[in-house]
């Protein structure tokens, strides 16, 4: 089941959740590093995710963002957005969101 999200809810989505995942990727491969994303003007930063992820958003922009629920059961929240490499840092704007509740 999923719930789709407004991207000017995202912030509060972020309030309820720790850590999760950027999701970048490179000639077909699919690289996932923990991270911890903060919101500012209406972009996701993710401070130093390394130079593996960096190199994936310069190759392709598209990015995906997960994170998992505190509790069990609970919805898991999905950003999909576009990212820039800032420095050491990317910045992610945010083009759909959706909550995420596996099936029983």
């Amino acid at each position: 089941m999923s719930v789709p999200v407004e991207i000017a809810d995202i912030p509060d989505r972020l309030a309820e959740l720790g850590r999760g995942y950027l999701l970048t990727s490179r000639d077909g491969l699919v690289k996932a590093v923990s991270v911890r994303a903060t919101w500012e003007d209406g972009t996701l930063v993710v401070a130093k995710p390394g130079p593996g992820s960096l190199r994936n958003v310069a190759a392709n922009p598209r990015v995906t963002l997960l994170f998992p629920p505190l509790v069990d059961p609970g919805m898991t929240l999905l950003v999909d957005g576009t990212a820039t490499g800032e420095g050491d840092d990317v910045r992610i704007t945010p083009t759909s969101a959706i909550l995420h509740r596996p099936t029983p």
